[in-house]
């Protein structure tokens, strides 16, 4: 299923997307009984996967009777698919063909760092160009969604603790990611981790590491991938991460981006995002997320 968090009269809202639209996931409540109410945020919705299932319940049942509910995509402002993440959890050089074309080896464990939760922006949105930032990069990447928490799980059992996935962009001030060893200064500015336009449950989306990923500056395609070429699975990820810290509910992990970049390419080929760029993030059965760059 895909969920997705909007905003119509200025009131947020979350909803489902159906082949003929979003439906509005309130108007659902009129076929329970008084007094029960379903979420209305995507943290509410993450508290517990048997309210999913309750929901896949009710849709399946009453679809029919809510169909003139249904809203085009026109007609909703879209917000992050999680707007109010906790932990953003970012890796570093897990394509094997990402790290070769950054002339980096190959990390022998994951690379991990951060990001603000305040940097989290929607599809559509426009996002503005820091005046500091000169050297403004993409990064197509899927984001796992933690659905429960998570604490010293084994690879066998870690997908098990994710909701759903979505479409991000890991963006990045390579300027200010490379002043120092520290990366987050070039990686949390004020829009610097659009997410959306669905969160799509696990169970749709299947195997997390045979999914393609694609980037796109003005319709030109950048990059052209797998999640297969992750150095570090998905699985992995969760194990490796579960035995340094709790994962919580709403807690996001950026995977790493394939290879494509414009740090990755020779010096004098580089042109840097600018203001007007747009730049589309694709993934197999999660969406395409598209934003525009303004000064």
């Amino acid at each position: 299923m895909k969920y997705v968090h909007y905003q119509v009269e200025g009131q947020d809202q979350l909803g489902i997307q159906l082949e003929k639209g979003i439906l509005p996931l309130h108007v659902l409540e009129s076929a329970l009984p008084d007094g029960i109410r379903l979420p209305h945020t995507a943290m509410e919705l993450l508290e517990t996967k048997m309210l999913h299932t309750s929901i896949e319940h009710l849709l399946h049942h009453h679809l029919s009777e809510y169909e003139n509910s249904l809203l085009t995509e026109d007609q909703v402002q879209w917000l992050p698919c999680i707007p109010h993440p906790g932990k953003i959890i970012c890796i570093g050089l897990n394509y094997r063909k990402h790290a070769a074309e950054t002339n980096m080896p190959e990390p022998e464990t994951p690379v991990v760092f951060s990001k603000f939760s305040d940097s989290v922006t929607a599809h559509l949105a426009d996002i503005r160009i820091p005046e500091s930032a000169k050297q403004l990069d993409y990064e197509a990447e899927l984001c796992m969604v933690i659905g429960q928490i998570a604490e010293n799980v084994s690879k066998e059992n870690a997908l098990d603790y994710v909701f759903g996935y979505c479409t991000a962009n890991d963006l990045s001030a390579r300027d200010l990611q490379m002043r120092t060893s520290q990366w987050l200064l070039g990686k949390t500015g004020a829009g610097f981790a659009p997410l959306g336009p669905y969160l799509v449950t696990a169970d749709e989306v299947g195997n997390p590491n045979q999914l393609g990923i694609r980037a796109y500056v003005n319709d030109r395609q950048v990059q052209s991938s797998n999640t297969s070429d992750m150095i570090f699975h998905c699985d992995e990820l969760i194990h490796y991460l579960s035995r340094h810290m709790t994962l919580q509910p709403g807690d996001i992990i950026l995977t790493g981006t394939p290879e494509g970049v414009i740090m990755g390419l020779p010096e004098s080929e580089r042109q840097w995002l600018e203001a007007g760029d747009q730049v589309t993030i694709e993934i197999d059965r999660l969406g395409r997320l598209t934003n525009t760059f303004v000064r």
